[in-house]
């Protein structure tokens, strides 16, 4: 069975059970009705690569017909893997087309929200790095910003900056949490760290910035408080770089620049910035950080932030029933051994997309039973390769009219 006739069928009846009134799933495709868009074939299901198809369809919203381009990843097929795709830095942004070519992915949709303006901060530029955790091919690349500096629309109650999609190094992917724990250590000084290669650290603390953030300005990092992201930057600040374990200098304001390897910079802010000045230059500074998953005792292949919608094929409590748009999501299946990838098309003749509710509510139509958000709007881009092509092509119509550059995204690779 397709996923098109999951979703025609089995949709039916979830939403039955789940939103009566809110949206009814149809069983039409409309193939090379979008000009530009995938051939027809895919509406039957396409193999991008072993383990690896792609399909689309209509979906006939509250709000009116959307169309949905879906990939489906087998992660029993030793042939596939997923990654983080991303631009090599944090503070950093490429289009997903752009990402897939660079790494080799035969099929990508983009990632996490991400901080992409500061009109509240005058004088202070938008970093373009994402708001939660982000781990590639193992390693840790940051932590999550408090959760009311976070970019994008409200997180859904219970959720928070933390909340990750992850393939564990056992191929499984799984919903998680990630929460950063670190530590500064001088003599006669220790203290927690509060963050970690991120655009906005909380009220009071310490954060540590790696050759993994890129040269883009730190100022944005003690803009904004824990509940307010429009809040004034912070006047109590203070910065230390450490190489190799040493105080090589220090500034009253956070600076920017490439960081190189070997090198840390500690960003503090009131409380943090006054123990900062406390160091000297020569003085012996250990730096020590990871993240800490909740739900796995298994380490990270890779991890991208977002919200859950879904868990144990029931949407979550208090999703949001009126914001229609387009949309890009996940959907795990078969006990984490199948990913759904799905991205919304942005067409004008589609641009109405999905509510919150709706998108969990499709997801588990098409066998997921956990269900986790991604950036939307101009953000929404799903590529993969056509039959016989070498790279990827865009499959979906971004609503902006062209690909967004985004900091990060889910790729999906094939191994000979």
């Amino acid at each position: 069975m397709t996923l098109r006739q999951k979703c025609s069928t089995a949709g039916r009846t979830a939403l039955a059970r789940t939103a009566p009134a809110v949206l009814t799933v149809l069983g039409t495709v409309i193939g090379t009705a979008l000009a530009g868009a995938a051939p027809a074939d895919a509406a039957a299901g396409t193999e991008i690569a072993p383990g690896v198809t792609y399909e689309q369809f209509d979906i006939l919203a509250a709000r009116g017909t959307t169309h949905a381009h879906v990939l489906s990843v087998d992660l029993r097929n030793r042939q596939v893997r997923l990654d983080l795709l991303h631009p090599g830095a944090v503070a950093a942004r490429a289009t997903v087309s752009a990402l897939a070519r660079s790494a080799g992915a035969v099929a990508a949709v983009n990632g996490d929200f991400f901080d992409i303006t500061e009109t509240q901060h005058p004088g202070v530029a938008a970093t373009g790095a994402s708001d939660g955790p982000a781990i590639a091919s193992g390693r840790v690349l940051k932590a999550a910003v408090p959760d009311g500096q976070r970019f994008g629309p409200a997180l859904p109650p219970g959720t928070t900056t933390k909340d990750v999609l992850g393939v564990g190094t056992d191929r499984r992917a799984r919903l998680d949490r990630l929460t950063l724990k670190g530590s500064v250590r001088a003599p006669g000084m220790r203290l927690p760290l509060g963050g970690l290669n991120q655009f906005a650290l909380p009220v009071g603390s310490v954060g540590a910035f790696t050759s993994r953030w890129g040269g883009v300005s730190r100022a944005r990092a003690v803009c904004g408080t824990d509940t307010d992201r429009a809040a004034p930057c912070s006047t109590d600040t203070y910065e230390v770089t450490v190489r190799h374990g040493r105080v090589v200098s220090a500034s009253a304001a956070p600076g920017s620049g490439a960081i190189a390897r070997g090198t840390t910079v500690l960003v503090g802010r009131e409380a943090g910035a006054r123990k900062l000045r406390r160091l000297f230059t020569g003085e012996h500074v250990t730096v020590r950080q990871r993240l800490v998953a909740s739900a796995s005792r298994g380490a990270y292949r890779f991890a991208v932030g977002g919200f859950p919608v879904l868990r144990h094929g029931r949407p979550l409590p208090g999703l949001d029933t009126t914001a229609s748009a387009v949309r890009t999501a996940v959907g795990v299946a078969d006990g984490g051994h199948r990913l759904l990838l799905l991205a919304l098309d942005g067409a004008p003749e589609y641009r109405s997309g999905l509510t919150l509710a709706e998108v969990a509510v499709v997801l588990r139509s098409l066998g997921s039973l956990d269900g986790f958000g991604l950036d939307g709007g101009g953000s929404s881009t799903l590529v993969a390769r056509q039959r016989g092509a070498s790279a990827v092509s865009v499959r979906n119509h971004p609503s902006g009219g062209a690909e967004r550059p985004v900091p990060n995204g889910i790729g999906v690779f094939s191994t000979p």
